[in-house]
Parts: C-alpha cells; structure tokens; sequence
C-alpha cells in the first residue's frame, strides 16, 4: 500500500529494508501484487544485514539488530553524524585549522548521535540482547505492544511471537528512550482500551509514552 501509494503521487521510490535471506521472497510479493493490481511498484529494495551500514544521506545512517518473530526479522536504528574537532586541534584558531585540512590531516571525529529506533514485529527477547543496546538508548523508540491486558497475557503474546504491554513495565529498567511510541496493537482492542492500558504504566515509563492508535475505532462509534 504504502509503494503504490508513493507512486500515485508521483514521489520518489521508497527505499526497504530487509534481511538478505527474505529479500527474494519480498521481491516475489511485489510482482505477483504489482501483476493482481496492474500497477508498477517502484522501490529500492536493500538487503541489509546486522552489523550492517546503509548511508540514508549525508547526516544520516541506519544499522539493523536482532529481533525475534516466526519469519525471520530485525529493527533498525537511525544515527545522525556529526563532525567534532579532535582535543588536540581544539587550541588552533580558524587559519590553522584550514591549514592542517588542505594538508589533508584528519582532523575531526566522527560522533554518532542515536536518533530513532523502530522495531517491527518480535519478541521482547531483543531487549535483553547486549548488541541491541543502541536500540534501548535513542531519542525515541517505536515498539510494538501487540497485546495489553492479562485476558491476552505474557505467555499468549510470546506464543504468537509478539510482545506484550507487560514486559515493557518487566524491563523498563534497560530502556533508557526519551520517548516510546507504542504500535501494532491487536485489533481486539477498542482507542479506550488502549489509552486505559497505558494510564497504569507506571510514573517514570507513562510520561514518555505515546500509543499511536490511528485508525483504531472508539466503543463509542
């Protein structure tokens, strides 16, 4: 929907993400939908693998970790890149730093800075996973919360290889985000269910939350 979509607008082809091991099955879904609905699906699509880089543009990069779903899957998270001066050039005045670059001395470090982290379906395993610290650290963090009430609990979301509200609270310690958009909720739910499942988060994790719940229907509509 969302490439047909770009294409209907006549925008620039989306770039996808995916693990190398799908990539060809993906391909294979946009022909056969692209031949059903007798449109050109136009997109970029990059097997990227954990340990990977992908330059989105100059200021920005995005690097894939590990998560857990029945198919095989990963999030990504997005670093911004900034230049800074190394200590030892920090006393130069403007001249003489413009001398040592047309000396072709490298003079800068290249920071990272953790921006966003977006988690499709999974597990909660990959929280406690030490290579997905960076995941755990950015400025927001979009998770799924498929399921949220203990009708549908732990062991049902785990079964359906999802995550539930519950193991956010069970883990809130390692999660470090400024902010958390919640996605991905089962459709069971009504806007009000949700919105009263994120009310008893507690104090320090409900002050960051957001539950994105367009499209969701009210019990009073």
């Amino acid at each position: 929907m969302y490439v047909a979509t770009r294409g209907l607008y006549n925008l620039k082809p989306p770039t996808v993400f995916v693990p190398p091991c799908i990539k060809a099955n993906v391909e294979k879904l946009f022909d056969v939908h692209g031949a059903m609905s007798r449109v050109e699906l136009n997109l970029d699509l990059v097997a990227l693998d954990v340990g990977e880089t992908y330059e989105i543009r100059n200021e920005l990069v995005v690097r894939p970790f590990k998560t857990h779903h029945v198919i095989p899957s990963q999030g990504y998270v997005i670093y911004s890149v900034r230049k800074k001066l190394k200590k030892k050039y920090i006393h130069l005045k403007g001249p003489q730093i413009k001398k040592q670059k047309l000396s072709s001395v490298e003079i800068t470090d290249t920071i990272l800075s953790l921006e966003v982290a977006f988690i499709g379906d999974t597990m909660s395993d990959f929280i406690l996973d030490p290579r997905n610290a960076d995941a755990l650290r950015t400025k927001v963090l979009m998770t799924e919360a498929t399921f949220l009430d203990e009708e549908m609990g732990i062991e049902h979301a785990r079964q359906h290889d999802h995550m539930h509200l519950f193991e956010i609270l069970e883990n809130a310690q390692w999660i470090r985000n400024e902010s958390i958009m919640l996605t991905h909720f089962s459709s069971r739910y009504k806007i009000e269910d949700i919105r009263e499942a994120v009310s008893k988060l507690q104090r320090q994790v409900r002050g960051k939350v957001l539950a994105l719940t367009e499209g969701f229907k009210s019990t009073y509509t």
